[in-house]
């Protein structure tokens, strides 16, 4: 229970340290203690006074007033050894702010829904593993609604089972995964999945890691340019960065349409089209009464109404998106109406208009986030997810600046060894992983060199992991290089991109390609970019050949691979030792 009560002490600092560099509201996490039933003469077989005596220790002061509270519905409030312990609702824990601990049996089940409980202790037995898991699962929940991507402990949920063994942890666990409506989530015992923390020293090594690149493949949902530049100048006034963005962007899109408007009406189009939608052509028969001979009594042409023109206009708005059908034809306020109308709807239905368009908008967006992705990155982080989620809503695969958290999750073996210099360390100030042989063996070699000072186990799939794009089989997909290490020299840091990768795996040739490309574009910001295998040399002896992208002549080859022979070749004749 003592190591309990701490974990809930510094998970409520984490908070407001997270809140208050934020500017979010105050979260106030619970500590939700579960005890064990009573009888005809107890109320309930754990000592509720020794319960309230050591959270005091643990903390370091005195309960407060309303503090504590209970959902037993045996009895009303209670008073334990001078405290006074008030009866609450489940449902009504969440809104009251004040409470820090609640004391409950079994009571906390369908309904109860409390996002701020973020620690639980069990007095009970091990039977109960099934309903554990079921009020864990209610717990997953974040305090506000979204993953925390600054501070990764703050999106952990804890459950402290003392009596249970090692099989029956176990249960929960498994039993956790299996719960209905639990928002994804990794679990495991705490002996495994660890919080890691940023390394004291580092922090000037953090700020220069701010300053690289990272890509996020096929991480949201597309968007149209338009929309996403519309999207950008909206965001960039809200936050007062440029406060005339939104209205200079429309002006520029509105300005663009003019233009292709006018294309179309210079090449006749305009005129043609407008006809198939102002027009509609009747055909009308003739009936010969008494015979009832049909014949056709000729076509005409009637002039639509604008009913159905407004129909049109609407359909074209939808279609360009953020009222941009209306601004345009705001913007041409001294014309006929329905003839601005018209215009937009030809342009929404032309494919070489609305391509233009967008390759205008997607130009524009790139341009704007340029000129303010310092500053963005300087938003708090939900309003920073904003922009990050519109630079990436599209088909094409984006950088973003990297940004690496305080804390992260790390999943690790109960024997996993120890490596030293590792960027994020565990609480007691140790770094243990399972890493592969060949992670193994490179670093090895990368820590024989002094002039190492620092490393990053790089893990598949995390928001702050690093993440390069390659192309296999005509689709894009993200890969996610083993280690990153940190070098220093008289300029500064350097950091090395490493990636041991088995020769046999058929992507080989794609993500060498993938490693390429990236190297082409963002060799100013890395050290080192290196595709590395295990292979034996001339001598016969077996070690690891590296093949650096940040090599111009390497790159070249590299990027006209086809296939993992002509990759093997290139191995053969370019690739070097450390």
């Amino acid at each position: 229970l003592a190591e309990a009560a701490n974990r809930w002490q510094a998970i409520g600092k984490r908070w407001a340290d997270y809140c208050q560099k934020q500017a979010e509201n105050v979260v106030h996490p619970i500590l939700v203690i579960q005890v064990e039933d009573g009888s005809d003469k107890s109320l309930t077989k754990t000592n509720l006074g020794a319960i309230l005596a050591t959270l005091e220790s643990a903390i370091g002061r005195r309960l407060r007033e309303g503090e504590v509270a209970h959902t037993f519905n045996e009895v009303g409030d209670l008073d334990v050894d001078g405290r006074r312990v008030r009866r609450i609702e489940a449902s009504r824990i969440e809104e009251e702010k004040n409470i820090g601990v609640v004391l409950f049996k079994m009571s906390l089940s369908t309904g109860w829904d409390c996002p701020r409980a973020e620690v639980m202790m069990s007095f009970r037995r091990a039977q109960d593993h099934t309903y554990i898991a079921q009020l864990l699962g209610r717990m997953v929940r974040t305090p506000l609604a979204r993953r925390v991507d600054a501070d990764a402990a703050l999106n952990d949920v804890h459950l402290f089972l003392p009596h249970y063994d090692q099989v029956t942890v176990e249960s929960v666990i498994q039993d956790l995964k299996n719960v209905e409506d639990v928002p994804p989530s990794q679990t495991g015992s705490s002996r495994e999945l660890v919080t890691l923390y940023r390394r004291d020293g580092m922090e000037k090594v953090f700020d220069a890691i701010c300053e690289l690149v990272t890509y996020r493949v096929n991480a949201v949902r597309k968007q149209s340019a338009l929309r996403r530049l519309m999207g950008l100048g909206r965001g960039l006034t809200h936050d007062r960065i440029d406060e005339k963005a939104q209205e200079s962007v429309k002006a520029k899109i509105i300005e663009k349409m003019t233009k292709e408007v006018q294309r179309l009406r210079v090449a006749g189009t305009l005129e043609d089209r407008a006809k198939q939608i102002t027009g509609i052509d009747l055909k009308t028969i003739a009936l010969e009464h008494g015979t009832g001979v049909a014949e056709d009594d000729g076509e005409y042409t009637i002039e639509a109404a604008s009913a159905d023109i407004d129909r049109h206009f609407e359909q074209a708005g939808r279609l360009l998106g953020n009222g941009l059908h209306m601004d345009y034809w705001r913007a041409q306020g001294d014309r006929d109406a329905d003839e601005v109308k018209v215009e937009v709807v030809v342009l929404a239905q032309d494919e070489e208009g609305v391509r233009n368009l967008e390759t205008f908008a997607e130009g524009e967006f790139d341009t704007l986030y340029a000129k303010h992705k310092r500053d963005i990155a300087r938003l708090k982080e939900q309003r920073r997810k904003h922009y990050e989620r519109l630079r990436l809503a599209t088909s094409v695969p984006q950088t973003i600046p990297w940004a690496v958290p305080e804390a992260i999750d790390f999943r690790r073996s109960p024997g996993a060894p120890e490596y030293d210099k590792h960027l994020f360390l565990e609480e007691d100030g140790k770094f243990r992983a399972d890493l592969g042989t060949w992670e193994q063996e490179v670093l090895q070699e990368e820590l024989a060199d002094t002039s190492v000072i620092g490393w990053l186990r790089n893990v598949d799939r995390k928001p702050w992991s690093l993440e390069i794009p390659y192309e296999e089989a005509g689709s894009v997909k993200p890969m996610f290089p083993d280690l990153l290490v940190v070098r220093q020299d008289s300029k500064g840091y350097l950091f090395d991109i490493l990636e041991p990768h088995d020769p046999s795996l058929k992507d080989n040739a794609a993500k060498a390609v993938g490693l390429a490309r990236f190297a082409e574009q963002h060799w100013h910001l890395f050290g080192r970019i290196q595709l590395i295998r295990k292979k034996k040399g001339a001598n016969g002896v077996e070690r690891y050949y590296r093949l650096d992208m940040g090599d111009e002549a390497v790159r070249r080859e590299v990027l006209k691979v086809t296939s993992n022979s002509q990759l093997d070749e290139i191995f053969d004749d370019l690739a070097n030792v450390r």
